[in-house]
């Protein structure tokens, strides 16, 4: 027998090939059959009517600290997601000297937006090496197979302490100490390293990620460690570039120069942020000349989620700050008293809160209500800027009333980094662009405002069913989340169903495919605050050969692993 059959199935490979009628047959983690199976299995899984695809790899998460506690690695499991890659953006929890891990939890907290009290609650601490952590990770028993980066803030942080948190400039002993700690951490089996370049992400403390402004000498050391470290010649160097959020966009050619030269000299992928139609050629120049630049796009504009239940921008101000430890519901009924909104709309926020109100009111064309989980192509005449020049009032006083309503149940939908031409055409050429991979998920950041890593699940149901006019295939919407992500990083043992292949799948219902609303959830630990998003149309996920979930439930099975290398 074999230990599992599905059967009756459409199977979509992750190369982009059609959909074949097939059944599926595992024995241990391994695919061992395609075709027509007769023999039984152990364990059957009837997929008539429903689509199997490989499992889906999200090169662009934040679960260093979620990792350590969490088996499951909510959201993303619960949209597909059977590998993930963290130490993303530079930040990331190891190597982690005893007296810089306090430093490092501010860091993940002041760029990712991770609950700091969180990750006290709940990281243990035995490890002080990226090797140790990875030896921590694989004592935790999970159910999806995790891959990690080297952070370059973290690295700094170890090797030259408050003077790398600080950005200080690195000596040569300290050039020499952290080109060992990476070659280190590569060997070890971390599957690339991460830096970060962009002024904006900041730690709780107001600086800058460490390396953020490294010079040459600093990215050539850890790059050609990264490359040394690596038997395989597969890890992968990745980063923010200042260009984002379109923060500093003459930074692009200088660099796209340092990355095409060092990814020339070291044969390193590079992957980065990217949503530029026009720069794509620059890219496409670079690689003909030898790098091998892979620029990671997203499928959906990043949008901060406002309301009551998440941030709004009248936090900071005294009249509110007097309700802000009630009930929800209590908020908004007490706010939507007259004397109490004309209270609140003429305070003045006060000094250390977040520039979140004047970004959200000042920018209120591109503020909308969330009419739908996947609502990501709202009308621009739906924005709350237009909806108050129709009624003649401020931006402030149409917010204040949409976020009061109901209990204070309704959320806006904030898109940050602007929202071009109203839609997503830009997305559908970037998508399909053979040099490019799709992520930028985040998954485990962001969790006050934001829960973009119900992608594939928003690719499937929206890209592929029902967005009105240009559209994805199946078949490709499966290949940018399989074979696309796991090639990325060199694990060809995953991405595609063929025999020989480990039995990472998915069983799919396409026309339920989608996401549900957004909840606000305390279900991390020391009761913190999160924004989950789950989903709908998922028959069954397999890991290794083993259901971890089904319909959309955990199973209890925990057959991941912990990547080393490829």
């Amino acid at each position: 027998m074999h230990d599992l059959v599905i059967r009756h199935g459409a199977v979509a490979d992750g190369l982009g090939g059609p959909l074949v009628a097939a059944d599926v047959a595992v024995d241990g983690d391994r695919i061992v059959a395609v075709g027509d199976v007769s023999t039984r299995g152990r364990e059957e899984l009837d997929a008539a009517g429903l689509v199997v695809t490989p499992g889906f790899v999200d090169p662009h998460t934040h679960y260093d600290g979620q990792a350590t506690w969490d088996p499951l690695l909510t959201p993303s499991v619960w949209h597909g997601v059977t590998t993930v890659i963290m130490g993303n953006c530079g930040v990331g929890f190891a190597p982690a000297a005893p007296d810089r891990r306090d430093w490092l939890i501010g860091l993940m907290e002041g760029v990712e937006d991770i609950p700091g009290a969180a990750l006290r609650e709940a990281i243990r601490w035995d490890w002080e090496s990226v090797g140790e952590y990875l030896d921590a990770l694989e004592r935790l028993p999970r159910a999806v197979d995790v891959g990690v980066q080297i952070a370059h803030g973290a690295v700094r942080a170890y090797v030259m302490g408050e003077r790398g948190a600080a950005n200080e400039e690195p000596t040569s002993d300290d050039l020499a100490h952290m080109g060992a700690v990476v070659r280190a951490g590569i060997a070890a089996g971390a599957v690339g390293f991460s830096t970060n370049r962009l002024p904006l992400h900041k730690a709780v403390d107001g600086r800058a990620v460490p390396g953020t402004f490294a010079g040459e000498e600093e990215l050539w050391t850890l790059g050609r460690a990264v490359a040394d470290g690596s038997s395989s010649g597969d890890a992968v160097f990745s980063l923010i570039l200042p260009t984002a959020t379109g923060f500093d966009v003459d930074a692009w050619p200088r660099e796209l120069d340092w990355m095409a030269r060092l990814s020339t000299e070291t044969g390193l992928r590079f992957t980065f942020a990217f949503g530029s139609l026009e720069r794509l050629p620059d890219v496409d120049r670079a690689n003909a000349s030898g790098a091998r630049l892979v620029p990671q796009t997203g499928c959906r504009r990043q949008g901060l989620l406002i309301g009551l239940r998440t941030r709004h921008p009248f936090e900071g101000r005294p009249s509110f700050n007097a309700l802000a430890g009630l009930p929800v519901a209590e908020q908004a009924r007490r706010m939507a008293d007259p004397a109490t909104k004309a209270r609140i709309l003429a305070d003045t926020q006060e000094p250390g809160w977040s520039r979140l109100a004047q970004m959200i009111i000042g920018d209120a064309d591109v503020l909308f209500p969330l009419d739908g989980p996947h609502a990501q192509e709202p009308s621009p005449t739906a924005s709350m800027a237009a909806l108050a020049g129709r009624l003649g009032r401020s931006v402030e006083d149409v917010v204040y009333d949409a976020i009061t309503a109901d209990g204070g149940d309704p959320l806006l939908m904030y898109f940050f980094g602007g929202y071009p031409k109203g839609c997503l055409d830009d997305a559908l050429p970037l998508m399909r662009h053979p040099t490019t991979v799709l992520g930028l998920g985040d998954g485990g950041a962001h969790v006050s405002m934001i829960c973009d890593a119900g992608y594939p699940t928003f690719l499937l149901g929206y890209w592929v069913r029902d967005r009105a006019g240009a559209r994805l295939t199946l078949e490709e919407a499966v290949r940018l989340l399989t074979s696309g992500p796991a090639g990325l990083y060199g694990l060809r043992d995953r991405g595609v169903v063929a025999p020989g292949r480990k039995a990472d799948l998915n069983v799919i219902d396409v026309d339920r495919i989608g996401l549900r609303w957004p909840e606000v959830v305390h279900d991390l630990p020391a009761g913190a605050k999160r924004v989950i998003q789950r989903a709908d149309g998922y028959a069954a996920t397999v890991v290794a050969g083993e259901v971890i979930q089904r319909d959309g439930e955990d199973t209890g099975a925990r057959p991941g692993a912990v990547l080393r290398g490829r």
